[in-house]
C-alpha cells in the first residue's frame, strides 16, 4: 500500500478502538457522557490508527517504488528526518531524528523514501534499537548498496513523564553494516552527521 493512501480509517477497527477506549475512560473513573469526552472515543481511536498506520506500510515496496540505476558511487546522507514514534513498553511517545546513510552500488533511491522508511517503522509500537536495525535492512534490501549507516536520537516519555523522570535525556542508538564496519567510513559519516548530533 502506497504512503499516500493510508490515511482511510477501517470501521471495524475504529469502532473496536472506541468501545475499548470508552471502557478504559470509565474504569479511570471518567464520566464519558461529559460535553469533553462524549467523542474522545472516536478521536483516540483515529489518533491510535493513524500513529500505527506503518504496520500497514512495506519498507522495500517504498524505496523500490523511486529505485534508480545510476554509476555514483560516494556516501549518500539523508540527516536530521524527524521521527514520532509508540514506546511499546507503556504506549507513551518517544520522538527525535534519524541519520541515514548508503554507499550506492549500482542503484539509489528518491530521498524522501528514506525519510518514508523511518516513518513505515516509528508509526507502529516500537523499541528504538529494533527501528534502527529495521531502517537499516530495508535500504540493505531494497538497495543492495556497499553499506548501510543509521542513527537515531530519542528522547522518550516513558522516562520523563514517569518512572525516573529524567526530562533531558537523550537516546542514542546505531546500525552499521557493509562499508561502514570499516573505521574511516563509519568516522567520515559521524563527522559529517556531528552537527545534527545532539
Amino acid at each position: 500500500m502506497s504512503y499516500e493512501k493510508i490515511e482511510k480509517y477501517n470501521e471495524q477497527t475504529l469502532s473496536s478502538l472506541m468501545g475499548n477506549y470508552k471502557g478504559i475512560l470509565e474504569s479511570l473513573g471518567e464520566d464519558v457522557t461529559r460535553e469533553g469526552l462524549e467523542k474522545t472515543p472516536l478521536r483516540v481511536a483515529k489518533a491510535m490508527s493513524n500513529l500505527t498506520q506503518g504496520y500497514k506500510m512495506d519498507a522495500v515496496s517504498i524505496i523500490n517504488s523511486a529505485k534508480f540505476k545510476e554509476s555514483y558511487s560516494e556516501m549518500v546522507i539523508v540527516k536530521d528526518i524527524e521521527l514520532y514514534s509508540m514506546c511499546e513498553h507503556h504506549m507513551l511517545p518517544f520522538f527525535g531524528k534519524a541519520h541515514i546513510a548508503y554507499i550506492p552500488d549500482g542503484y539509489i533511491t528518491g530521498l524522501s523514501k528514506l525519510a518514508r522508511v523511518v516513518d513505515c517503522f516509528a508509526k507502529r509500537l516500537q523499541v528504538q534499537e529494533r527501528m534502527t536495525h529495521q531502517i537499516l535492512d530495508a535500504v540493505q534490501e531494497a538497495l543492495n548498496p556497499l553499506g548501510v549507516a543509521v542513527v537515531i536520537e530519542a528522547k522518550h516519555l516513558c522516562m520523563m513523564m514517569r518512572g525516573v523522570q529524567k526530562q533531558n535525556s537523550v537516546t542514542t542508538t546505531s546500525a552499521f553494516c557493509g562499508e561502514f564496519g570499516k573505521q574511516a567510513t563509519r568516522s567520515e559519516f559521524l563527522r559529517l552527521i556531528s552537527s545534527s548530533l545532539h
